[in-house]
């Protein structure tokens, strides 16, 4: 059942700036999205990013040592969330980058969040046109891992991701 929930536009304007790669200048290549968490708006009626819950490129490597690792920890314990992120891997023939929509709801979330992010969840991934990888995740263990994402993408083809070896 739908729930009426709106996704706000800046949501989609993230989801397409991180869908297009083409950066002209590694200035702006930094500037890029590497993993957006989004939440309800406190009334509940529309999807938003959620405030500093972003990993920019240019922060990989540096701040950020590890961005899958990053990314998982801020994901909230007690409540649901949404996702994209940018997953760069690699599998025994190519080097890959593939945007990954998450979908959140950890066992500790309250039924009524539970069920309304459930039921909102088609409404966002029918703004996010051309998503080839999703996946659901109830709690640390589901997501932690890297090889659940790895599975994900590709199985047994998938040899590293985000450039540490599996």
């Amino acid at each position: 059942m739908a729930s009426g929930v709106m996704v706000s536009d800046v949501v989609i304007a993230i989801f397409n700036a991180m869908k297009v790669r083409k950066s002209c200048t590694p200035e702006e290549a930094k500037k890029r999205r590497k993993a957006v968490i989004f939440c309800l708006s406190p009334d509940k009626k529309t999807i938003i990013p959620e405030e500093g819950k972003e990993i920019l490129v240019g922060d990989v490597g540096g701040k950020i040592p590890d961005p899958y690792k990053h990314f998982v920890e801020m994901l909230p314990r007690d409540d649901c969330r949404y996702a994209l992120y940018d997953c760069t891997y690699e599998t025994k023939e190519s080097k890959k980058e593939d945007l990954v929509f998450v979908f959140w709801a950890p066992d500790e979330a309250p039924l009524k969040s539970k069920m309304i992010y459930a039921s909102s969840k088609d409404a966002i991934k029918k703004k996010f046109t051309g998503i080839k990888h999703e996946m659901q995740a109830n709690n640390t263990a589901d997501i932690k891992d890297r090889c659940t994402l790895a599975e994900k993408l590709g199985g047994n083809t998938v040899t590293s991701l985000e450039g540490r070896p599996l």
